[in-house]
């Protein structure tokens, strides 16, 4: 009899794990799969033009057959950029307050709050940066640096993308601090730290790699922001050279023109080659950050 429930209990696990071994294959396969229709959908243009002119031109006139991508990848760069180096500070330094000084009252109203922030849609942080954001940048903050900006700038996407991202930042954040044990902050404590140390050489040096993957969650989740950026960016073609000019960035483009695809030649294959860089920026930027986390894991290994 135990013979025979030890067979089963064998085949059951068996069978789970080529289940899952099944679903992380099928995960994987979704990615090659999205990745593979994308370039399909492009082939038309990278037939047509020459890759390098695609990423390199600035000229995008669809009328005229010019399709340059150049400006609308500089532009969601330093639109995500700009966000993140804005959002990461604020959230650190939030988390590190409701974990290490704050009191469970505070923690009671304040993490209710990230949870209504991270759940209201993009259109209404749109709006709210159309109503509040771009006449503040407009009226108070371009006059101070330069004669003249609309306000729809690379500066109000970036703020509102990073309002966007620090609900997310401050939970993970919070969570990754929540692992750390007590014994080493009164450890630290008994040697005379001081609390801003302990947390500073204790707590942010060993989660140091959870922060990194953090972060690479949030630029992920920013690059594809689209219509909170659509609303607030400007939507003008051409290189920004100040944080105030108007931008570009590639999911504006698509959100804006995928409905007006089939009135031009090329012009569906052009968008879906934009899709393509997005979805190969991402790529690259995890496949990048995951070697730099490899090497930090490494580092604090040793």
């Amino acid at each position: 009899m135990q013979s025979l429930l030890l067979k089963r209990r064998i085949l059951k696990d068996r069978i789970l794990g080529r289940i899952m071994l099944a679903l992380t294959g099928m995960s994987l396969l979704a990615l090659f799969a999205m990745g593979a229709g994308l370039f399909y959908k492009s082939s038309a243009i990278l037939k047509a033009y020459p890759l390098w002119n695609l990423l390199t031109s600035t000229e995008w006139s669809p009328l005229n057959g010019e399709f340059g991508f150049w400006s609308f990848i500089l532009s969601s760069i330093y639109v995500t950029v700009l966000a993140v180096v804005m959002a990461v500070p604020i959230a650190l330094l939030t988390a590190l307050f409701l974990t290490e000084r704050s009191h469970p009252v505070v923690k009671k109203i304040v993490f209710p709050v990230l949870d209504i922030l991270a759940g209201i849609p993009s259109v209404v942080y749109g709006l709210w940066g159309t109503l509040l954001i771009v006449p503040w940048i407009a009226d108070t903050v371009g006059p101070l640096f330069v004669d003249y900006t609309s306000g729809y700038s690379l500066l109000t996407g970036s703020i509102i993308l990073s309002v966007m991202i620090i609900p997310l930042l401050v939970s993970l954040f919070v969570e990754l601090f929540s692992t750390i044990p007590a014994d080493l902050k009164e450890a630290s404590a008994s040697l005379g730290a001081t609390q801003w140390q302990t947390s500073r050489l204790v707590v942010l040096r060993k989660v140091s790699p959870g922060i990194i993957a953090t972060i690479v969650l949030a630029v992920s989740k920013a690059f594809g922001e689209t219509l909170a950026v659509l609303m607030v960016c400007g939507n003008m073609v051409g290189i920004p050279h100040s944080p105030l000019d108007s931008v570009y960035p590639l999911p504006a483009l698509i959100a804006n023109n995928y409905g007006e695809m089939l009135s031009l030649p090329m012009y569906e294959s052009a968008l879906m080659f934009a899709a393509l860089i997005l979805f190969v920026l991402i790529l690259l930027f995890n496949v990048l950050s995951r070697i730099v986390l490899h090497n930090v894991e490494k580092k604090f290994k040793l």
